[in-house]
């Protein structure tokens, strides 16, 4: 399958190792991937030996990824915010494995929910935010955070673009200068961003807040969730609540062209059939194309 020049792809399994998410990747027409470089909900941290950061590297060519590409996702269990300084101790070694592991496979971000601050706001933020820096600066190199916007459930940090610029701007220069950020459109709908309606005011808005140019990432998947619900709930493109009027702006829009767009749709029995059609559905869009139905979409 031909893979695009268009920095667009989805979340693949690692499943019998890293090295094969990249062909994963390029079995659903996939020209970027994001992957976990360990068990997400687990909190052993392997190290890949020198033989297997070899066959991804090999991998990833073979399948025609750029590295630049390509990013990591942190584990579901860090929470650089918490205020059990044990938890905290131990999501720190965590973040800090984490980048150790990019290094090594040449992965140069590391997608980062902020962590929930449990009892009080501010003292979570720069908790979360010192997590941040001492984890880059135990980490030297070129590997970078891009923290992600979130739904804003319960006492989750970073579901505004004003959090999100606090928690860059408490970092040290030289951490600053490795931290951008990724979104995802049903995080900016279920927190209030009218992503639907006028999405072009959200961007705007984003570039007084945070400015465009720290955006690396985008999580494109629409949402089951009411807008401003706190509710994230993904769904496939354009059959959800968000519509499908969003992905074809962000599609043709060429202030997006190299930002990493990936994927997290629902995958049901058939995740190579899914995530292709997605991708398919999204490069329509780009062209301009508009599928009758989405079942009358090929297989």
């Amino acid at each position: 399958m031909a893979v695009t020049d268009d920095y667009l792809g989805a979340h693949v399994s690692t499943d019998g190792g890293v090295a094969t998410a990249p062909p994963r990747a390029r079995q659903i027409g996939a020209s970027a991937l994001q992957l976990f470089t360990k068990t997400p909900n687990q909190w052993r941290e392997p190290v890949h030996a020198a033989d297997e950061v070899a066959r991804f590297r090999t991998a990833l060519g073979r399948a025609g990824i750029r590295p630049e590409t390509v990013v990591a996702h942190d584990s579901y269990l860090i929470n650089l915010a918490s205020p059990d300084p044990r938890l905290r101790a131990r999501s720190i070694r965590s973040f800090i494995a984490e980048l150790v592991r990019c290094g090594a496979l040449g992965i140069p971000w590391v997608v980062s929910h902020p962590g929930n601050y449990i009892d009080d706001r501010a003292a979570g933020l720069d908790r979360n935010a010192r997590g941040y820096a001492e984890c880059l600066a135990a980490v030297p190199g070129e590997v970078g955070v891009l923290i992600e916007g979130t739904a804003g459930a319960g006492t989750a940090l970073g579901a505004t673009f004003e959090e999100l610029r606090a928690l860059r701007d408490a970092l040290p220069a030289a951490a600053r200068a490795r931290v951008g950020f990724c979104l995802d459109t049903a995080h900016l709908h279920a927190a209030g961003y009218d992503v639907a309606g006028d999405p072009e005011g959200v961007w705007e808005r984003l570039d007084r807040e945070v400015g465009l140019a720290l955006l690396k990432c985008l999580h494109l998947n629409d949402s089951k969730a009411a807008p401003g619900s706190r509710l994230d709930r993904h769904e496939w493109i354009g059959e959800g609540t968000i519509g499908a009027e969003l992905f074809r702006r962000l599609m043709r829009d060429p202030r997006f062209r190299r930002v990493i767009k990936i994927i997290e749709t629902p995958k049901g029995d058939e995740p190579v059939r899914h995530d292709r059609r997605m991708l398919r559905r999204l490069r329509a869009y780009a062209r301009g194309a508009r599928p009758e139905t989405p079942t009358m979409e090929l297989a």
